[in-house]
């Protein structure tokens, strides 16, 4: 395992909050991260640590970034991570969407954390919004190194729910067959097909509807660090995506936050109901994209949120 810091910004101070740049393998090549200390952090002393990441193609400069700065000014260690073929880390599949990839990289995100003399214990917790809420539940489904976990509005999605979002069966075939084609276009010449991963209106992205989030260079569509775009071979796997068929393997304490402004409330709703270990679920009020960075909602999740893996990882 490396772990390193990056030279000329390795270490500064964001919000009040020490934030040191990290770096260690996972899979074939390796993952990025900022890892945000406890406010008056004192090496010889033993935190709470978690790992958090965040929608589909975002970067650890979003959402995962002011969960983890919320999270250490409460006392828990937090490493916001770029998932490997995003943002600073490896892979040379560049924007491919694999929720078995990202599984890897939070196991190994964990490992990183359990493995540090200044860390709770022999687990990590894992927070992951959006997206990253169904990944975790994959994560902590098939490894004891993972404490406990968190969610804040997940997409929680199944084999069902795929239709309903891409006009029908025959949307789904379509997307499916694209992102064979790309695959294989992708293997034989090294050629990544690419079309937008948000926007309101243009068809071709992978996602349509009011994006504000992503389309407001104001909020995540100015982090510089962020590409709009994914690549159309990730099409099969994301389809396949079903994080609901994970919930009922998952034993550690477990936090969801949702509300009925967040995607898909009744999934929620039913991974709530499936999780086998001691589990809260908070109902907030609040639209999905403000979770990500409306800072009342995001102070009052992660305040809820450190007290959970402060209890939980002992």
């Amino acid at each position: 395992m490396i772990n390193f810091l990056k030279p000329g910004n390795n270490v500064r101070t964001v919000d009040g909050v020490r934030v040191e740049t990290v770096r260690f393998d996972s899979g074939d090549s390796f993952v990025v991260g900022d890892l945000h200390l406890p406010v008056g952090y004192n090496a010889d002393e033993r935190y709470a640590a978690a790992v958090v990441a965040g929608s589909l193609t975002s970067v650890k400069e979003m959402m995962s970034g002011h969960y983890a700065r919320e999270l250490a000014k409460r006392g828990v260690m937090a490493l916001a991570i770029d998932y490997r073929n995003f943002g600073e880390s490896g892979g040379a599949a560049r924007q491919f969407e694999d929720p078995a990839l990202k599984t890897q990289d939070l196991s190994a995100a964990a490992a990183y954390l359990a493995a540090r003399k200044d860390t709770a214990g022999e687990t990590a917790g894992l927070l992951g919004v959006c997206t990253s809420g169904g990944n975790v539940l994959y994560a902590a489904a098939s490894d004891s190194r993972i404490g406990a976990v968190a969610t804040v509005a997940g997409w929680f999605v199944e084999p069902s729910v795929a239709p309903l979002l891409y006009g029908g069966e025959e949307g789904v075939e379509t997307r499916r067959a694209a992102g064979r084609a790309a695959r294989e276009k992708y293997d034989r010449t090294g050629e990544n097909e690419i079309i937008p991963a948000y926007h309101n209106t243009d068809q071709s992205a992978s996602h349509v509807g009011p994006m504000e989030y992503y389309m407001d260079k104001s909020r995540g569509g100015g982090v510089p660090e962020w590409r709009n775009e994914l690549a159309v071979m990730s099409w099969e796997p994301w389809l396949d995506f079903d994080p609901v068929s994970q919930a009922e393997k998952v034993t550690q304490p477990a936090f969801i936050l949702h509300s009925d402004g967040s995607a898909l409330p009744d999934q929620a709703r039913k991974v709530f109901d499936r999780l086998q270990g001691p589990k809260t679920l908070h109902w907030a009020e609040g639209d999905h994209f403000s979770f990500y960075d409306a800072p009342e909602k995001v102070a009052d999740a992660a305040g809820r949120i450190a007290d959970h893996f402060i209890r939980a990882l002992k």
